[in-house]
């Protein structure tokens, strides 16, 4: 088993196991009254991770691991978890929002306003680069860059919208 193999499987089981944390966080806060919004762009996202990691898998796993980039990669996940940590049963991967829940202002949320989608933008240029593609790594950000446009478009509507809920 190669080191690219082998990182590609570590990032497919994560992204597996998120899968599964954010379905059962979404089921919970539906059931204490929470609402999705913008379910629309939903499917895309999820066509275009999928088709990010088999494009991964098909170009890159007889590649070499370029040392200097999987260090980023590695700090992106630090990043990733202290994320996921400070948002615990309320990360999903839609936009769901708990009417009258304060929003989240504590860890990198004190600094940024989505880190994790900071966090998002350089996996999808990071981990091509760490496998030797470069092309993959342009044409994969820039799909991003118009899915992420409309993605933290309507969470910040949401988000924004939820404030004022109960408030007449």
């Amino acid at each position: 088993m190669t080191p690219a193999v082998l990182l590609l499987g570590a990032v497919t089981a994560e992204r597996i196991a998120e899968l599964v944390i954010a379905r059962r966080n979404t089921s919970k806060l539906l059931a204490r009254g929470a609402v999705e919004f913008a379910p629309g762009h939903y499917p895309a996202i999820v066509l275009f991770h999928a088709l990010w990691l088999a494009g991964l898998w098909i170009f890159g796993s007889a590649n070499p691991v370029n040392p200097a980039w999987f260090a980023n990669f590695l700090a992106l996940q630090l990043l990733r978890g202290w994320t996921l940590m400070t948002l615990g049963s309320r990360w999903t991967t839609r936009i769901i929002v708990l009417p009258d829940a304060p929003l989240v202002a504590n860890g990198p949320y004190r600094i940024l306003s989505h880190p994790n989608y900071l966090v998002v933008i350089g996996e999808i240029a990071v981990l091509p680069l760490c496998l030797g593609l470069p092309w993959l790594a342009l044409v994969a950000s820039i799909a991003n860059a118009v899915l992420l446009s409309i993605r933290i478009r309507a969470e910040s509507a949401a988000l924004i919208g939820s404030r004022h809920v109960g408030q007449a």
